[in-house]
């Protein structure tokens, strides 16, 4: 069938086409199923998930997302054949791994594939992170997991033998914004005693926490380059933090881990793969992963040696340097919650600010201590060079560096620094001793408030586990920049118990 192309100017965030009723019942296709699209006379195509409208799209008409628009390079008036598509073997394969069954390399192949070939629709990967999540992964599913991932993305490749740093949280925990110091120490590390390393630091966005590094980031600077700028960043800042979603590293990880963010989930062995796949692909020879574990964190203190084991079971079988530190999960770590908020807690370490949330200065520091010890630095040594380096402000001197060669500017940041325009304080009805704070209630908050979307919102912390505060103390700000969703953050505040005093 040829069909010509209407104009809606439509962005799906997949590849998507709008079909009228009696073209979809001749082709014998429904809302969901798959068509193949191809320009007429051209032998590249594309398979396309469908939507059918009455009245709104002529018979001899569709009307393609800009996606589709943007591949096939189409223009108005442009006549595209339409077929119906066959339903790939991978679906065969997902219902598999629900129905609990094992599933093979191939098979973990071709999934990811289709994924990363928008060949499955979004409830069909929703059921393949459902099986995940339900049926679990075994140990050489995970490994199999992660090669396929690898194998259908691009690769950071270095021609030189300078060593590849890089780390990683499991996440989970608010706050916690230690990458942008760690990567700033290890830059200037880097530069001081000329070692031959860089730290190609890719991030993703926020799941369902209220800010991921790359969300902090795009504050101040650019987080989306082609690898060839990567690398030009590299050779001039030793380091760079940007977001991995651009790369095509890993792209069927960040499809998804759209479809996550939706249910809320995050499977185990999803996890794993997503993690060690992305290091991979950016060529790490020395893999620092943390895993907070307590009370406020994604994983038990158990729970969390048992994941560290799985990570160094699959890091071994892929051949990977890796060294997985657990660390203490109780409570959010720094102040701000939210991609601004966050960021001025790193400018404030960085800067050495006399009120500076000195646990995350800390655990940063640690961080930093261990990767450099990685490198076959005493981890004393290591320690003290991670301190002189943050004391003297030369990791504060590199962070600016790598911030302006990603498209910042420090001489005019004021606009940027500004808080959101409404905010709301919450007290503490009674008196006694901080006893528990949710992270994820925190981060509920804050993301009701409009974080990660709008960089401004979200939630600075006046207190911490241990405190002694007094009635009607602030324990929280709330910021954002509308008044209704201020006002839903609020009544959900004041009624989740996020704070426990006794």
């Amino acid at each position: 069938m040829f069909l010509k192309i209407r104009e809606l100017h439509f962005l799906a965030g997949r590849p998507v086409a709008i079909l009228n009723e009696d073209s979809a019942k001749e082709l014998n296709v429904n809302i969901n199923e798959r068509i193949t699209l191809k320009k007429a006379n051209f032998n590249k195509g594309i398979i396309a998930i469908i939507d059918i409208a009455k009245g709104l799209i002529e018979k001899d008409e569709i009307a393609l997302s800009v996606e589709i628009i943007n591949q096939l390079k189409l223009k108005k008036g442009d006549i595209v054949e339409v077929g119906a598509a066959q339903k790939p073997l991978s679906v065969n394969y997902i219902l598999k791994k629900l129905n609990g069954k094992e599933l093979s390399y191939t098979e973990l192949y071709s999934i990811i594939s289709d994924i990363v070939n928008n060949n499955l629709s979004e409830a069909e990967i929703a059921y393949f992170v459902s099986g995940i999540y339900l049926r679990k992964m075994t140990l050489q599913e995970t490994t199999d997991l992660t090669k396929a991932i690898v194998q259908v993305g691009k690769k950071l490749q270095f021609n030189d033998k300078r060593m590849v740093l890089d780390k990683h949280s499991i996440g989970g925990l608010a706050g916690n914004r230690t990458t942008p110091i760690v990567v700033s120490i290890i830059a200037a590390a880097i530069e001081k005693y000329k070692l031959r390393a860089i730290m190609p630091k890719t991030s993703s966005r926020a799941i369902t926490s209220a800010a991921g590094t790359a969300d902090v980031i795009e504050t101040i600077a650019n987080v989306e380059f082609s690898l060839t700028q990567i690398k030009e960043i590299l050779n001039r800042t030793h380091a760079c933090l940007v977001w991995g979603g651009a790369l095509g590293l890993a792209p069927a990880d960040d499809k998804i881990i759209q479809v996550e963010r939706l249910l809320s989930l995050d499977p185990e062995s999803q996890l794993i793969a997503s993690i060690l796949a992305k290091k991979i692909s950016v060529g790490a020879t020395h893999i620092l992963i943390d895993i907070p574990c307590g009370k406020s964190s994604k994983v038990s203190p158990n729970e969390a040696r048992i994941l560290k084991h799985k990570f160094e079971s699959v890091g071994k079988k892929l051949n990977l340097n890796l060294k997985i530190l657990i660390t203490r999960g109780e409570e959010p770590i720094g102040n701000g919650i939210g991609p601004l908020l966050e960021l001025l807690d790193v400018l404030s370490v960085l800067n050495r600010d006399k009120n500076r949330p000195l646990d995350l200065e800390k655990k940063s520091l640690l961080l930093a201590t261990e990767l450099l010890s990685m490198l076959n630095i005493d981890k004393e040594k290591a320690r003290q060079i991670c301190i002189n380096l943050l004391e003297s402000k030369q990791a504060f001197y590199w962070f600016q560096k790598i911030i302006e060669a990603q498209g910042g500017n420090f001489k005019n940041l004021g606009k940027k620094l500004a808080l959101a325009k409404y905010k709301e304080t919450i007290y503490s009805n009674a008196q006694g001793k901080v006893e528990e704070i949710s992270s994820k209630k925190l981060a509920n908050i804050s993301r009701l408030a409009g974080s990660p979307e709008n960089k401004k919102a979200g939630i600075y912390l006046h207190i911490h586990v241990g405190d002694l505060v007094r009635k009607k103390q602030p324990l929280f700000d709330i910021y954002s920049e509308s008044k209704e969703k201020l006002n839903y953050a609020i009544e959900v505040a004041e009624h989740s118990g996020v704070i426990k005093i006794r």
